[in-house]
């Protein structure tokens, strides 16, 4: 009797399964660094001419399509740490919740006038229980910043997506376990500037993908 429900489980969910075996994979040519980078190499936000952008530079790719709306929203953490938001570009698909811990040993105030989510958590220690978070139920871009220290600053893009990463230093990235059908690739660079390729893709196959 259990081997037959085993048989029959399999039937059922094996063909799933195949369909969402593709991968797209390639690289994005990232924005050029400027001079005035900190010589560690931490990641921080700049503003330049009205435009915020991760430094050194960094891409969310992102497939856009028509996809199940998630049943359970997920958590996601944005620290607090050495006077600096860890990681200071956050990319979350709508409806997660964003904890911002404080790892630090002093006060912080942690508050946002973007149009896709105002908040202000107000000044918390590092003990503060529960960790306060924020709902980001509205896609767009956040921008994050403290009112006690100017200088930190962050960015939270807010995606109607489920599938999405982050490239590595020299624009790399991979998506994985996507569905067969016709897609919009796009890659986030800046506040100002997002690129978009159609995509097409069919069962087991991996798409090379570059953003020039």
């Amino acid at each position: 009797m259990r081997c037959r429900f085993l048989i029959i489980l399999a039937a059922i969910i094996g063909p799933r399964l195949c369909l969402a075996d593709a991968a797209i994979e390639g690289s994005v040519q990232l924005p050029k660094e400027h001079a005035a980078l900190v010589m560690n190499k931490r990641y921080e936000i700049v503003a330049k001419g009205g435009v915020l952008a991760p430094m050194p530079p960094l891409a969310v790719i992102y497939l856009e399509g028509s996809f199940p709306k998630p049943n359970v929203s997920a958590t996601k953490q944005m620290s607090q740490k050495d006077l600096a938001f860890v990681p200071v570009l956050l990319p979350v698909q709508v409806g997660t919740r964003v904890e911002f811990p404080n790892l630090d040993d002093t006060y912080h105030n942690i508050f946002s006038f973007s149009p896709a989510k105002r908040f202000d958590l107000g000044r918390y220690r590092s003990d503060e229980r529960p960790i306060p978070s924020v709902l980001f139920d509205v896609p767009g871009l956040v921008t994050v910043r403290c009112d006690i220290h100017e200088h930190m600053r962050a960015l939270i893009l807010v995606l109607d997506a489920p599938f999405f990463t982050m490239s590595d230093s020299d624009g790399r990235f991979r998506l994985s376990g996507l569905r067969p059908g016709h897609y919009t690739l796009k890659a986030w660079l800046t506040s100002k500037t997002t690129r978009e390729q159609p995509v097409n893709l069919t069962n087991g196959s991996t798409l090379k993908v570059n953003f020039p």
